[in-house]
């Protein structure tokens, strides 16, 4: 699994203690906050940054460097540094393993982007889900005020930075850079119109630059190695590396960090050990609940933001989810669709209704419930949502949905129009019947049916009531003799 990999973002994961800062020390920590303050202006910083192509790795790709750029120019006394550590995507958990096993990485990246912009206080806003990550914070920043790393005049410069904790209570749209604002500032966490944006009036209408636990960990090492050494890896539009968890039908599941532009194949196959054995490779889930299905056909696409958005999915946060041929895309995106439905702030009708009478047309489609016309009604609703929706979280909704119409639009038609499932897992279009040559009457199949659906003679052939089947499946689990098929 270490095949083809850069580690960046997890050069110290695994290798140092988490909870000594001597050990971060020991491995060149805090040698690129040391420098910025010795030898680098903030306007310097901030061309060094935007030199070497660093995007912001919460999902959107924002240059970095412009942020930081566009928080330098805005004029105020007091200005805010925010990590985004709100993790929320399932699937995903790379900010997570970052804190827990490299906390300082994070604490020295917001230290040189206070120092970049001029801010004197920082935020992590992390997930109190995360009770490992939150311990570990709290004595790293204890620690860094002990050696003189954080709080007034850090390394005897005239440069002050502090930072303190704010725990989230799991809200996804907080991931949201202006409902996490709202949720640090104590109000409920509901995302705001644009502009003005963060930069230019965050917390407590304050310039305040919000960058995520990936971006932050990769500053340092920018600023050691320069932007050519970065820029070494990765494509023209999307440098550096990207760190993925794996999950799902894979052999190799966890935490791996590419260079951008290394294929779906090669992350399948190379790095996460192929799929199990019996099974093919049908679809790639990138971005989470925001992001698109990538079929089989486009396994060879590099991974960038440019190829992803150009095939209808996008970066996120880096969850990748890998599905076999046993996966239904519809019912995929009916999961997706659930979960951005619950976790929806409900501020905007267009993501808080519309997104309702989504699923309410993917569960019929499930369900066999489904007219003829409902496919085109789907598309457009689509459509609708993403383009009124208040913020990215209603306005990338409806990207599952949209990419498996595009990619997997005959197993739609399958549900629709031949009320069947190919991937047998909608068990409402599910038709279980037993072989008459292979049953041998033992009647298992009867007695375990909640339905009474299944009648016939000791050690004669049973048969299934279609009219009284709940396609619940315990006859077709229980069956010794491989007698009942399901199709």
């Amino acid at each position: 699994m270490t095949a083809k990999q850069v580690r960046i973002v997890l050069r110290n994961c695994g290798l140092i203690n988490p909870e000594c800062i001597r050990d971060y020390v020991a491995v060149g920590g805090y040698q690129g906050l040391a420098k910025v303050l010795e030898s680098i202006e903030p306007d310097k910083l901030v061309d060094l940054i935007s030199d070497s192509g660093l995007r912001g790795r919460g999902g959107g790709g924002f240059p970095t460097g412009r942020k930081w750029d566009a928080a330098r120019r805005t004029r105020n006394e007091v200005k805010y540094v925010v990590c985004n550590a709100d993790e929320g995507d399932p699937g995903a958990f790379m900010d997570r393993a970052v804190l827990e096993g490299d906390p300082h990485a994070v604490l020295e990246g917001m230290a040189i982007c206070a120092h970049a912009i001029g801010a004197t206080h920082g935020y992590v806003y992390v997930r109190a889900e995360y009770p490992l990550a939150i311990k570990r914070l709290e004595r790293a920043i204890d620690e860094a005020r002990e050696w003189g790393l954080l709080g007034e005049s850090i390394l005897g410069t005239d440069f002050s930075f502090d930072v303190e904790l704010k725990l989230g209570a799991g809200a996804f749209v907080c991931g949201e850079e202006t409902a996490l604002i709202q949720s640090i500032e104590g109000r409920r966490g509901e995302p705001v119109h644009k502009p003005p944006y963060p930069v230019q009036s965050g917390i407590w209408e304050k310039p305040t630059c919000v960058n995520n636990v990936e971006t932050l960990a990769n500053i340092a090492p920018i600023v050691v190695n320069g932007p050519k050494w970065f820029r070494s890896y990765g494509t023209d539009s999307s440098a550096g590396t990207k760190v993925f968890s794996l999950a799902g039908s894979i052999n190799q599941v966890g935490l791996v960090e590419v260079p951008m532009g290394t294929t779906l194949r090669e992350l399948v196959d190379d790095i996460g050990g192929g799929m199990p054995a019996g099974r093919r490779f049908k679809a790639a889930q990138t971005g989470g609940p925001s992001g698109g299905c990538i079929p089989e056909s486009l396994i060879d696409t590099p991974i960038d933001y440019e190829q992803l958005q150009a095939i209808g999915s996008i970066m996120g946060s880096g969850g990748l989810i890998i599905m076999d041929d046993t996966s239904c895309m519809v019912n995929v995106a009916k999961f997706f669709l659930e979960f951005t439905l619950h976790e929806s702030c409900g501020k905007c009708a267009p993501c808080r209704i519309g997104n309702m009478r989504l699923y309410e047309m993917l569960e019929d489609i499930c369900e066999g419930r489904a007219d003829e016309e409902i496919l085109e009604r789907l598309e457009n609703l689509c459509h609708v949502v993403k383009k009124t929706s208040l913020c990215g979280l209603g306005q990338s909704s409806p990207n599952p949905v949209l990419s498996t119409l595009r990619r997997f639009r005959a197993e739609y038609e399958a549900h629709v129009f031949d009320h069947k499932c190919p991937a047998h897992v909608c068990s409402k279009l599910l038709t279980y019947s037993i072989d008459e040559e292979k049953c041998v009457g033992c009647g298992v199949c009867a007695k375990i049916c909640p339905a009474d659906a299944i009648t016939g003679q000791r050690k004669g052939a049973h048969t299934i009531h279609q009219d009284l089947c709940v396609k619940c499946g315990e006859c077709y689990q229980t069956c010794r003799f491989k007698a009942i098929s399901v199709s």
